[in-house]
């Protein structure tokens, strides 16, 4: 029946079964594909959300055709639904997505006031970074924030306590600390608030250098780098570049995390901008950018790689062809001492390992896992990686020269035994490979020959002889962990801290509280008992109680 035709008859009824088997057969689909273990929690999304428009066609078509309603019914239903998406349209905007691609809702006249982000007495802002000569810099006598990174690849033992946080990932860019145990009692000795306050767009996370807290986040048009009292939350210096990026559907501002070394801080912004800053006053000493300045493209979610400080080198993954995929530039002036490769970047960041008794930089490529030379940056190795998946999560040096690497998507993870050649050179072997761990852009954490990851938001524990699943329980979305001895603390993407139990035997969550609100990519810093969290609308630092150290 057309939508111009006369009231039904008396005579007929109207037909609801079709509309009640339509329901009953999506909802069926939809949740057969929900609880089914897939490969690919995307695909899984995509299938659903293209079952609810199919479903919402069918009853379209019903209602004004096959249903027998009445003419002033279906005009009436008609115009609600008109109305409906009217207002929607109006009153809501798509702030970003989920972790799972989901759209997130905002009121579309609600604003990030920038006045109410707490400042700096004076920030240094540069309206036009340049690529000028840097001037000479003298090395200043001041303790060390952070020693020359050390090898990954190895098991540490719990010696000494290292308060400081200086980098991506921690003291040693591997998700872990050591030399200190949590206590697991929060009912007892729940986490204590010091400070929590608006905060500026980004995905960065915190790095920690005695009481500096610094980050990196964006404030209008501004790319800033702010430096926090790490117990107050009182800004101490900040420094702003005019090079804002914005993507509507990953969110606006600086994706790295910044780098301390010595009293130097360095930043990678997401257009591209490489600085490197006083770490007492924020001034800028040199700066570049590395996508400019090695002919790279632009990618599409922004530059992410946080900068990675080895001896005097400082090492970015700027992308570029012709020799300049991986690039070492002196940390002192920004001189560029070299380069090596022709992969495009992908958003991963380089780091330091010892395999087969050589040091070596690790980056997780668009299409490679590869190896470079730390003296000269040539390639001693590389990996291909299945493509159709964006490349986030950070290799994992394992003791044995074994790397674990992990992708989402549905390609999943495999463990690598990097070998000798007959050539003298070096290859990796496949040992193992398994989807049952996708980490999609989250990090991943070892511990006592397993590993544990969040497989599209799910906790999941590993065994690393064999890639066997141990158990997969908990759900914390696309979030971050660090490890912390035999604990493992969780930031989830809900905004929550989880502090769960690295046990291959069962998964076993013992506290948990809400740290921040809203959606929560920003990976967790741990200095000592001070954790800071972040996502790109505010931060907060609550103490940790920790367990008395054994003498």
């Amino acid at each position: 029946m057309s939508i111009n035709s006369s009231s039904r008859s008396p005579n007929l009824p109207v037909r609801w079964w079709p509309a009640s088997a339509i329901l009953v057969l999506a909802g069926a689909a939809a949740l057969f594909i929900g609880l089914a273990d897939s490969a690919d929690r995307q695909a899984q999304i995509q299938q659903t959300g293209g079952i609810l428009i199919l479903a919402l066609l069918l009853l379209l078509v019903w209602l004004f055709a096959f249903s027998r309603l009445s003419r002033k019914f279906r005009l009436f239903a008609l115009g609600a639904l008109v109305l409906l998406l009217g207002a929607g349209l109006s009153l809501f905007r798509v702030r970003g997505v989920s972790g799972d691609i989901l759209p997130i809702l905002a009121w579309r006249f609600a604003q990030n006031k920038i006045e109410a982000l707490p400042q700096a007495a004076a920030a240094p802002v540069d309206t036009m970074p340049t690529n000028a000569t840097p001037p000479s810099v003298q090395e200043e006598s001041q303790p060390q924030t952070v020693a020359e990174i050390s090898n990954p690849g190895r098991e540490k033992a719990a010696t000494s306590f290292r308060r400081d946080y200086p980098q991506f990932l921690g003291p040693d860019r591997d998700a872990r600390v050591f030399g200190f145990k949590l206590n697991r009692d929060w009912k007892r000795n729940p986490p204590r608030q010091l400070w929590r306050q608006p905060i500026g767009a980004g995905w960065s996370s915190f790095s920690v250098a005695g009481n500096f807290a610094i980050t990196q986040e964006q404030r209008g048009a501004l790319e800033m780098v702010v430096a926090y009292d790490l117990k107050t939350g009182r800004v101490k210096w900040s420094h702003g570049d005019s090079t804002g990026f914005a993507s509507p559907l990953t969110g606006d501002g600086p994706r790295a995390t910044p780098t301390v070394a010595q009293n130097r801080v360095y930043t990678q912004g997401a257009a591209g901008w490489l600085n490197c800053l006083d770490l007492k006053t924020g001034q800028r000493i040199w700066s570049k950018n590395i996508l400019q300045n090695n002919d790279a493209p632009m990618k599409e979610w922004g530059v992410a790689g946080s900068p990675l400080v080895l001896d005097s080198l400082l090492v970015v993954s700027a992308g570029g062809r012709e020799g300049k995929s991986l690039v070492a530039y002196h940390k002192d002036t920004g001189a560029r001492i070299w380069s090596g490769g022709n992969d495009r970047a992908a958003y991963s960041s380089p780091l330091v390992a010892t395999l087969q008794g050589m040091r070596q930089i690790l980056i997780f490529n668009q299409n490679d896992v590869v190896a470079h030379d730390p003296v000269t940056g040539q390639i001693l190795w590389r990996q291909p990686w299945p493509g159709g998946s964006e490349c986030v999560a950070q290799p994992l040096p394992l003791p044995n020269d074994r790397v674990f690497v992990s992708s989402g998507y549905g390609v999943g993870c495999k463990l690598f035994q990097i070998q000798r050649t007959d050539s003298a050179g070096l290859q990796a072997a496949l040992v193992w490979e398994t989807n049952q761990l996708k980490a999609k852009f989250t990090n991943v954490v070892p511990r006592d020959g397993y590993i544990y990851g969040l497989d599209d938001g799910i906790l999941v524990c590993l065994d690393l002889a064999t890639g066997a699943r141990k158990w997969k329980a908990g759900r914390y979305g696309h979030g971050q962990m660090i490890g912390v001895d035999d604990l493992l603390l969780i930031q989830a993407e809900s905004g929550d801290v989880a502090l769960v139990e690295a046990n291959p035997a069962a998964h076993k969550e013992l506290a948990r509280f809400a740290a921040l609100a809203g959606k929560t990519w920003n990976n967790p810093a741990l200095a000592g008992e001070y954790l800071l969290v972040r996502n790109d609308r505010e931060a907060a630092c609550y103490q940790l109680a920790l367990e008395p150290a054994v003498k």
